[in-house]
């Protein structure tokens, strides 16, 4: 795997490091429970990159919410209704990847089909956005500016910086190399 990885966008075309070293580093952080249990703080929270910060809707943070659920709420089916269902073919299952299910934003109309065709409801159609939205993590902008402004205007804590060395319980998973996921999830193991 590519260890220069650094967007969310290129994670979600299939670059996804499917092995996540552990590191110093501070990566960013999501409380997947704690982030859809407040509707409220998912309006207010801003982005420091200029063109995620336009109307109608501010949001990078949308690209790495969704990668977290492709990773881990995804139920990953053996008959991939939500892929089916596209018309234009812009979600894909990724069969080398574990089934991993990536959304290939240029392709993608925002028609909402495959939420709809989830049997299980964890594609939200909340994101899938028609403008394209990619988290690059600020990891060029966090020297200069100090904290990603998703960190400081998440009133909850659902997003935070922490070290990638943390200790990483049953809940708690490496997602690449830049992020940091909680999230009480299904498995499949516990079906």
């Amino acid at each position: 795997m590519d260890e220069m990885t650094t967007s969310a966008g290129e994670l979600q075309q299939g670059k996804l490091n499917l092995v996540p070293r552990k590191g110093k580093d501070e990566r960013l952080y999501i409380d997947l429970d704690l982030y859809y249990s407040d509707r409220t703080n998912q309006d207010e929270i801003k982005c420091s990159y200029y063109f995620h910060q336009q109307k109608p809707v501010n949001n990078g943070v949308i690209s790495f919410v969704e990668l977290a659920n492709y990773v881990l709420v995804c139920r990953r089916c053996e008959e991939p209704h939500c892929v089916n269902a596209c018309p234009v073919e812009a979600l894909e299952q990724q069969k080398d990847k574990g089934k991993l299910l990536v959304r290939h934003n240029m392709r993608c109309i925002s028609c909402k089909s495959c939420s709809h065709a989830c049997p299980y409801g964890t594609i939200y159609p909340e994101q899938l956005p028609f403008l394209i939205h990619n988290c690059d993590y600020c990891l060029d902008r966090r020297n200069r500016q100090g904290e990603p402004l998703c960190v400081k205007t998440c009133s909850s804590g659902a997003i935070t910086l922490k070290s990638g060395d943390i200790e990483l319980d049953e809940n708690t998973f490496l997602v690449g190399d830049h992020l940091i996921v909680h999230s009480t999830h299904w498995k499949w193991e516990k079906a």
